[in-house]
């Protein structure tokens, strides 16, 4: 049976691996190959320019900007989405006390999951219709209306969310952390239930509050699932393209207003792609977004990595 292991699991390994290489790693070799050259996207000539695509990405203004924008996001939307679902998750499992006096989820813990989790269901083009209708600029918007009734805006001058520079960005990240607590609350959910109730119960005995008891035992025990969540929402913040080419102003295409304050990495891409024709120019650009997420990944893990703690 040893002799025949190794074969017997290449055999298994044989199609995954040549998948991933063909629809994978092959057109991040294209695009690479496709970043040094001047091509149109629907020309089939085009000629080597060596780095002049990657030398022009520095120089231009508005993808500067994009990376800055897409910054903003990778520092709020994880560390808000986090927070706000470690503390859910905390409340539904263990923020409550029985009446025997034992630690338990607050009253109605299972209710509370099932509603924290529905906006995951929502697909992004859903949730972009229904955020396009609470943030629409008149009184018939949701959250001018609303604002209005409580006399905290004007009706003759409702906020324009949308479309004011200094706003624009926080409305987006709303719509992604709302979109995302659901989830990462079930995530961290699922890793408390792997926690003993009798560490809880003997940090109660001990006069340990909901505080104490939240990041003496339940944060240092789900460290490894908080290191995950901060990968794959770095990731989402490092994308953004859906929102913003749908919720905002279009510059020429692809959303980024007003006048590029939405712009993130992704729709400055597209829009060179498809609608500039500067498909060469955008590759250097996927380039650039690839190696800035591989980097963003290995920093938060090794930033976040400690001894891990067993019980």
């Amino acid at each position: 049976m040893r002799k025949g292991q190794y074969r017997f699991v290449a055999g298994f390994l044989l199609v995954p691996v040549a998948l991933y290489l063909i629809f994978v790693i092959w057109p991040y070799i294209q695009t690479f190959g496709y970043s040094l050259t001047d091509w149109k996207g629907q020309s089939q000539t085009f000629k080597f320019v060596g780095l002049d695509n990657y030398r022009a990405l520095f120089q231009d203004d508005v993808f500067l900007e994009a990376i800055w924008h897409n910054i903003l996001f990778l520092v709020f939307i994880p560390v808000i989405t986090i927070l706000l679902a470690l503390f859910f998750a905390f409340m539904v499992n263990a923020g409550g006390r029985s009446r025997a006096g034992g630690v338990q989820g607050v009253a109605g813990s299972k209710f509370y999951k099932i509603v924290y989790f529905f906006p995951q269901v929502l697909s992004l083009a859903i949730l972009a219709v229904l955020f396009n209708a609470v943030y629409r600029s008149d009184g018939g918007g949701l959250l001018n209306g609303f604002l209005i009734k409580l006399g905290l805006v004007d009706a003759e001058n409702p906020v324009e969310w949308l479309n004011e520079p200094s706003i624009v960005l926080w409305a987006l990240m709303v719509v992604v952390i709302w979109n995302s607590v659901g989830f990462y609350l079930v995530l961290f959910s699922a890793a408390m239930q792997s926690i003993p109730r009798d560490v809880y119960e003997a940090a109660l005995i001990d006069g340990a509050g909901r505080a104490q008891s939240f990041f003496r035992i339940t944060l240092p025990l789900l460290w490894d699932t908080v290191q995950t969540a901060w990968v794959y929402l770095g990731i989402v913040a490092m994308d953004m393209f859906v929102l913003v080419s749908s919720m905002t102003q279009n510059m020429g295409a692809y959303g980024g207003g007003p006048d590029h304050h939405s712009d993130v990495m992704s729709t400055v891409m597209m829009r060179n792609f498809l609608y500039y024709g500067k498909s060469g120019y955008a590759c250097a650009m996927g380039v650039v977004m690839l190696l800035l997420t591989l980097i963003l990944s290995v920093v938060t893990l090794r930033a976040t990595r400690r001894e891990r703690i067993e019980f």
